[in-house]
C-alpha cells in the first residue's frame, strides 16, 4: 500500500520545494540533473526512480484487468506499495486505467476495429514517461489531466495534424483543469486521479461511443497517508462537506458533457 505521507522515499521526512531549479544527485542511482524539491535531510530521488517499480506493475495490473471501472483499477494500483502517496507513476496510472477500462468495455480504435489494449498501453507508457513530477505546479497543468488527455489521444489516434481528434483531446484536458481549479491545491495525487477520471469517463464514452463504468460515489482510503490532506474540503473524504462532495462525485460530472 501507498507507504508514509507523500514524503522522502529514503527517509520520511517531508519535502522542500524550490522555486527554480536546482543541480541535484539521485541518493538512488547517483544521476546528476537539475530538480525542484529535496527532503528536509537533503535526499533527492529522480523522477526514474520515483516511479520504475510503480510504472512496471501498473502495466501488468492493466494488461491483467478485466474491469471496465477505471477508479476500481486505479484503487487496486494505489493499495501496492509501489505506488507511493504522490509521484509521476500516477501519469502513467490515470491514463492506463482509461485505457484499460475502455478496451474491456469493447471500445474501438480510430480505424473501428477491436482496441489493441496492450499496444495502447505500451504506447501511453512511453508518452506518460516525458512527463514528471511537480507539473501541477510548475508546469501550470496537472500529470493527471495530461495522463488523461494523453489517453485519449491513443484511443482517437491523434496528432498534431488531426483536426476533430485533436480538439477533442484538448477538450477533455482543459474539462479536467477546470474542475482541478475549482478543487485547488496543495497536491494530492489520489484527489487529481479520482478527479481526471470522472470527468474523462463521461466524455469519452460520449465521444468514442463506449460504455464504461463508474461507481455512484467515489470514497478514498488514502487520505491518512498524505499530510496535505484537505480532508473534509475534498470531495472524497470520508465525511467531506455535502455541498463540495455533490458537486465533484460521479453523478454530477456527467453534466458537464451534456
Amino acid at each position: 500500500m501507498s507507504i508514509g505521507k507523500a514524503n522522502c522515499l529514503v527517509c520520511g521526512e517531508p519535502l522542500v520545494y524550490w522555486d527554480e531549479a536546482q543541480e541535484v544527485a539521485c541518493h538512488i542511482c547517483g544521476k546528476k540533473e537539475f530538480g525542484h524539491s529535496i527532503c528536509q535531510d537533503g535526499h533527492y530521488v529522480c523522477n526514474d526512480c520515483h516511479r520504475s517499480e510503480g510504472v512496471d506493475y501498473i502495466m501488468g495490473l492493466c494488461s491483467k484487468s478485466a474491469s471496465t471501472d477505471p477508479i476500481e483499477i486505479i484503487n487496486e494500483a494505489m493499495n501496492d506499495k509501489s505506488i507511493y502517496p504522490n509521484g509521476p507513476e500516477h501519469h502513467t496510472l490515470i491514463g492506463a486505467a482509461l485505457i484499460t477500462a475502455y478496451a474491456n468495455a469493447g471500445g474501438k480504435n480510430p480505424k473501428g476495429e477491436p482496441l489493441d489494449k496492450d499496444a495502447a498501453l505500451a504506447e501511453l507508457k512511453r508518452r506518460s514517461l516525458q512527463v514528471p513530477g511537480g507539473t501541477c505546479g510548475f508546469w501550470g497543468t496537472c500529470g493527471a489531466a495530461v495522463s488523461a488527455g494523453q489517453a485519449m489521444s491513443v484511443l482517437n489516434g491523434s496528432t498534431p495534424m488531426t483536426q476533430e481528434p485533436w480538439a477533442q483531446c484538448q477538450r477533455l484536458t482543459s474539462m479536467i483543469l477546470g474542475r482541478l481549479a475549482d478543487l485547488g491545491g496543495p497536491r494530492c495525487c489520489k484527489r487529481t486521479g479520482y478527479t481526471s477520471i470522472i470527468t474523462a469517463v463521461p466524455y469519452i464514452d460520449m465521444t468514442l461511443g463506449a460504455n464504461m463504468q463508474l461507481p455512484d460515489e467515489v470514497v478514498c482510503t488514502f487520505f491518512q497517508r498524505n499530510a496535505e490532506c484537505r480532508r473534509t474540503e475534498c470531495p472524497y473524504f470520508p465525511g467531506a462537506d455535502e455541498e463540495v462532495k455533490a458537486t465533484f462525485q460521479p453523478h454530477a460530472e456527467k453534466r458537464w458533457v451534456g
